[in-house]
């Protein structure tokens, strides 16, 4: 290789570089902004987030929804396995809002109901076509 070639091929390598490790700061620059701006948003809102009422109101809405939905879905095809799983998936969502928030038991609980009851319209959604 010439000299003019390696010095080409030098130069090339180095402003890559230089380019990569430009995107690399300006990446952890923005990284560092916005983690900053997520958690004070977080903070802010957290508290509103964790109060009762909203679980209270999402569950109003699942049990509205999985009614009609899986309702409808068992009168139109007539399968009750959709509708025994759903109902069942709902009855834990509501078993867990029962529970203390402290210990996690109210998360395991309503993440199993929720995904019952996703289970259940999923078998309703299949069982109708």
């Amino acid at each position: 290789m010439t000299a003019l070639a390696q010095s080409r091929l030098s130069h090339w390598v180095d402003t890559r570089f230089d380019r990569f490790a430009i995107g690399l700061s300006g990446l952890c620059a923005v990284h560092c902004v916005a983690s900053a701006l997520f958690l004070a948003f977080m903070a802010s809102v957290g508290a509103a987030l964790l109060n009762p009422l909203w679980h209270e109101i999402g569950l109003t809405f699942a049990i509205l929804f999985g009614v009609v939905a899986l309702g409808r879905g068992f009168l139109s095809h007539g399968y009750a396995a959709p509708l025994f799983v759903g109902s069942f998936g709902l009855g834990m969502m509501a078993g867990a809002i029962t529970l203390p928030h402290d210990g996690g038991m109210e998360t395991i609980y309503t993440v199993m109901g929720v995904a019952l009851l996703a289970f259940g319209h999923d078998l309703n959604r299949r069982a109708s076509h």
